[in-house]
């Protein structure tokens, strides 16, 4: 199951895990666009739909829907904990409500989710968690304090969780991808380019002036990575971030 499905690094997750010859189900909180996501899955083609509706940040619902995407679609090996980022801002500038809904979003929902499935994939003898981050976390922008803050928090969450199972073939890790092109990204250089009144073109030549690689990478190299950790072959590597930004960290 892979969050945020219906579009960016999500959907290309789910690309690249169908490629492997996986069953992928889609996480979103729309319908329509999950819908319109599936269809550009292979080996989609079942009797249900290869999507569930859920908003990550809804922490209650996290046990009820691993019982129903098991009771349709099987045992859920892998899990892709990705979701839509927090808004913009400043570390001083963000309200208290803001810290609090996305709390939910990037911390809390996604460890509820985990602590619902962990067990079963133990029981089982195999699974996959891959926490999707940002490199923020170890690069931290000032303009998107809520992510680096809360993106840290959910990275520790993850690592303290891959001790849990390990020794039962469950392994959990994060992806922390650099600027990649995807609608997220476009918001945010937007508006940036509106608070310092310069042009998307200015902020995007700012934005990847840090890179080694010259460019932000593609949602589907960002996925590339999760889906290795998703394989058998991953099974060694867990507690682990796994930095996808083209060199812009400049941390060993």
């Amino acid at each position: 199951m892979v969050g945020g499905g219906a579009s960016g690094i999500g959907r290309a997750t789910g690309e690249a895990l169908a490629g492997q010859g996986m069953r992928v189900v889609l996480m979103g909180r729309s319908a329509d666009t999950l819908g319109h996501a599936v269809l550009g899955l292979s080996g989609m083609a079942e009797e249900k739909p290869a999507y569930v509706v859920h908003d990550v940040a809804d922490a209650e619902a996290a046990p009820g829907l691993i019982d129903r995407v098991e009771a349709d679609y099987g045992s859920l090996d892998v899990l892709v904990l990705n979701a839509g980022g927090p808004p913009p801002g400043r570390v001083l500038d963000v309200t208290d409500d803001q810290w609090r809904t996305s709390f939910d979003l990037l911390l809390l929902g996604p460890l509820a989710l985990a602590r619902a499935v962990l067990p079963r994939m133990a029981a089982r003898g195999f699974g996959r968690i891959v926490l999707v981050t940002s490199n923020a976390v170890r690069q931290p922008q000032p303009d998107l304090a809520i992510s680096v803050a809360l993106r840290a928090a959910a990275t520790a969450a993850a690592k303290l969780a891959a001790r849990e199972y390990a020794d039962q073939g469950v392994t959990v890790n994060c992806v922390a991808p650099g600027p990649t092109a995807t609608e997220r990204r476009r918001e945010i250089l937007t508006r940036r380019a509106q608070r310092l009144g310069t042009t998307y073109a200015d902020e995007q030549a700012q934005d990847v002036a840090t890179v080694p690689a010259g460019r932000a990478g593609q949602p589907h190299e960002i996925a590339a990575a999760v889906a290795f950790l998703a394989t058998r072959d991953a099974g060694f590597v867990n507690g682990t971030v796994l930095t996808v930004d083209g060199g812009r960290t400049e941390t060993i």
